[in-house]
């Protein structure tokens, strides 16, 4: 029984004990509350709320073991799915982003799969692009309009289509880079650290290269999660290791430490705006941390492989939504039908569940 009182079971105590009385008290409110014609009854504002708690345990636990953030996820579900305002959902999905990688943080700390070298080198970077995303989203929302977001849109959907390419014909290069040179400006930082991989039952030292032109690289991605609100491990992920040569489950792992550390700057514009709503942003969060710990411990015990083919899944499916929406917004289509939505997330993933599970088999 002592350990349900350490870290990080205490934690998950809490959240569980705060998550039932807050849906008991809500529950509670909504009794014999007067609802006015046209509006929401109390009873099912409470359904859609429990809801929203499942999604985001799910959400949280497959998208820290992709290392892509739960934002990437939720905000386009929501906008896809919801007529919620799009910055309140941009604003909740920094939110979602930032709790599934704050609580994955611990155990990839204690297990050292994550580089907090590599994770305090970035940091800065990432928090200053984001910050500069989320001024330059609510600067669009009120001066430009649909059609300027409907070409940002396009243009990420484009970016994220070729990343998803390249993971898809690079294989074990995605998994465990090659490197052939080390810089000296790498050399002088000494980021790398060796770690203990258990899939393997063995100590893997890494060596690490373009030190230099990643910090560009992940002022760019910290802006991109700031404007669209995704979170942006789906595109940390790829700059650490296309650029620096960080193998895939170690990108994965730092991929979660900064997104926990940059989007709580970057939500500072949003809620000065007022676009953060507790009541509706609770239940994302206390999801995310349940959610976020179980994907953290499976994380840490899968292959590199199980993490390249859902990446891969991950960045396909969120480009099909940042296309259509984009070509939506601009008005070149008509909005996508949800069966339709529903229907490429199931062949998507169809096909990666048939790769992972031909990846088990040949024991690769």
């Amino acid at each position: 029984m002592g350990k349900f009182f350490r870290s990080p079971w205490l934690e998950v105590n809490v959240m569980v004990a705060v998550l039932i009385l807050s849906y008991v008290a809500l529950a509670l409110f909504t009794i014999g509350a007067e609802t006015q014609p046209g509006e929401m009854t109390g009873g099912a504002i409470w359904g859609w709320l429990f809801g929203f708690f499942f999604l985001s345990f799910a959400i949280a636990m497959v998208a820290v073991i992709g290392g892509i953030g739960g934002g990437v996820l939720f905000t386009p579900f929501m906008l896809a799915f919801t007529p919620v305002d799009s910055l309140i959902v941009r604003a909740t999905g920094l939110i979602v982003a930032m709790f599934s990688g704050l609580i994955s943080t611990g155990p990839f700390m204690k297990g050292g799969l994550a580089n907090l070298k590599i994770c305090i080198f970035c940091a800065a970077a990432y928090g200053v692009g984001a910050f500069t995303g989320a001024q330059g989203a609510i600067y669009v929302a009120q001066h430009l309009g649909e059609t300027g977001e409907g070409l940002v849109r396009l243009a990420l959907g484009l970016i994220l289509c070729s990343l998803a390419v390249y993971f898809l014909v690079g294989g074990k290069k995605i998994e465990w880079p090659e490197v052939k040179k080390v810089d000296g400006f790498t050399k002088r930082l000494n980021l790398s650290q060796p770690y203990h991989e258990v899939s393997l039952n063995k100590v893997i030292d890494y060596p690490l290269t373009r030190a230099g032109w990643v910090i560009f690289a992940i002022i760019g991605v910290g802006m991109l999660s700031g404007f669209f609100g995704l979170g942006a491990g789906w595109a940390i992920v790829p700059a650490q290791n296309v650029i620096m040569a960080v193998p895939l489950k170690v990108a994965a792992a730092n991929s979660g430490v900064l997104l926990g550390m940059g989007d709580c700057i970057g939500v500072w514009p949003y809620l000065l705006m007022g676009a953060i709503i507790p009541v509706f942003a609770a239940p994302w969060l206390v999801g995310q941390v349940l959610g976020g710990l179980l994907g953290a411990l499976i994380l840490i015990r899968v292959k590199a492989g199980f993490v390249r083919f859902l990446l891969i899944g991950f960045m396909f499916f969120a480009c099909f939504g940042l296309l259509t929406k984009g070509l939506g917004m601009l008005g070149v289509i008509g909005a996508v039908p949800v069966w339709l939505n529903g229907l490429v997330f199931l062949v998507i993933f169809a096909a990666v569940t048939r790769s992972i599970i031909k990846y088990t088999r040949s024991g690769s």
